[in-house]
């Protein structure tokens, strides 16, 4: 009889559980350790981070100073407001135009030359600018400060010193005559004003100081215009001809030149010095050009001196009648041999040396017409009769 055997189990029972080893306790617990440490740290760091970062970061700025109102300027900005109300009420402009007839209608035209500074000389109405402000024109109107316009005439002009006086027939109550001052004691570095139109911007104020005294530019005609104060106030095309004032709203110099390879202000600027407008000035209101005080005498030119290796001016001819023939004065001459007799070489006028003829004329012009002057002559120059003497010399009008 066969063995009998139990059918096997339709589904296995799960295995028992492992045994629980002691290790898996105390990974769980370093764990836990772990997280409780991590935490504690976090906190610590939020807790300080603030007061850290805080001590890292830059002091604070300090507290701003009040703001001044607009109202309350400084001394030296009131003072020059003040001189602008001043001074800018004696500022005038000028327009020059030239009639022309049209080629093709023949009718009469305005045709506009340019625009120049001014300002206002007397209540009689003498408007004092620039010889080459007027120079290309034969019509000219004046604008005022109060922007009322004018025609004008040319009373008379000097182009040897660049200086024009016009006339308007406006009422004495529109018209501020300029405060005249001197140019005998400027300073380098003092402060300077120009008021004038540039570039037709008419009533404008540029400031600056005296950059250089002494100075030398060409006028019109040539002549060497010297003693020219120089400014770095900014001037530009249509200031000349307006007025250079020191900081009392005194007028010390006449707007007449930049010096730019741009044609505008570079910061070199020229003014005629107001002791030479008003020599020149009065004279152009009663003549009508300028009467300068003179020797009879005329000079070689400068070139010659230098070729004879001479200093001086030599004079060439006496004027008969003159100062020159009454003071003894005598002329280059040409001898009966055909050789050249050199006249008197003046030296000096009043112990100031001349060296050059503008420097002749020059200095004569500082006089009036009949001072007395000294001069310092050397005659015989070039012989053995050579010497050197001291004559004076009564000036008469120079032709």
């Amino acid at each position: 009889m066969s063995e009998y055997r139990a059918p096997p189990p339709l589904y296995h029972s799960p295995p028992p559980p492992p045994p629980r080893h002691p290790l898996n306790w105390l990974m769980l617990l370093q764990t836990v350790l772990l997280v409780v440490v991590a935490f504690a740290l976090m906190r610590t760091w939020l807790l300080q981070a603030p007061q850290a970062m805080q001590r890292q970061q830059p002091p604070p700025l300090p507290p701003l100073e009040p703001v001044v109102p607009a109202g309350n300027l400084a001394e030296d900005e009131k003072a020059t407001i003040e001189l602008f109300r001043q001074a800018s009420r004696s500022a005038a402009y000028v327009t020059t135009s030239a009639l022309a007839r049209d080629s093709f209608s023949l009718n009469v035209l305005e045709m506009p030359q340019g625009t120049g500074s001014a300002f206002v000389w007397d209540s009689d109405g003498h408007i004092v600018t620039n010889f080459h402000v007027v120079e290309e024109g034969n019509r000219w109107k004046v604008t005022l400060a109060d922007q009322s316009t004018w025609d004008a005439k040319l009373v008379g002009v000097a182009p040897d010193r660049d200086l024009a006086v016009l006339h308007i027939d406006a009422e004495p109550n529109r018209l501020q005559p300029i405060r005249v001052g001197s140019s005998a004691n400027l300073e380098v570095g003092q402060k300077v004003f120009a008021i004038g139109n540039p570039f037709g911007l008419d009533q404008t104020l540029t400031t600056g100081i005296i950059s250089g005294l002494g100075r030398e530019i060409q006028s019109r005609t040539g002549r060497m215009i010297e003693g020219v104060i120089q400014t770095d106030a900014a001037i530009n095309p249509g200031n000349s001809g307006g007025p250079l004032l020191d900081s009392s709203a005194d007028l010390i110099g006449v707007n007449t030149a930049i010096f730019s390879p741009s044609g505008a202000s570079a910061g070199i600027g020229f003014a005629i010095p107001v002791d030479v407008v008003k020599r020149v000035v009065p004279q152009l209101i009663e003549h009508g050009k300028v009467i300068r005080p003179g020797l009879g005498v005329s000079v070689a030119a400068d070139p010659v001196m230098r070729r004879l290796g001479l200093k001086g001016v030599l004079i060439m001819n006496v004027a008969p009648h003159g100062p020159a023939q009454a003071a003894g004065l005598q002329p280059t001459r040409r001898t009966a041999s055909g050789g050249v007799e050199l006249g008197d070489i003046i030296l000096a006028i009043d112990d100031q040396p001349i060296n050059s003829a503008d420097q002749l004329f020059d200095k004569l012009d500082s006089f009036n017409v009949g001072d007395t002057v000294t001069l310092t002559i050397v005659r015989g120059a070039l012989t053995t009769a050579q010497q050197q003497l001291q004559v004076t010399a009564k000036l008469t009008a120079a032709e």
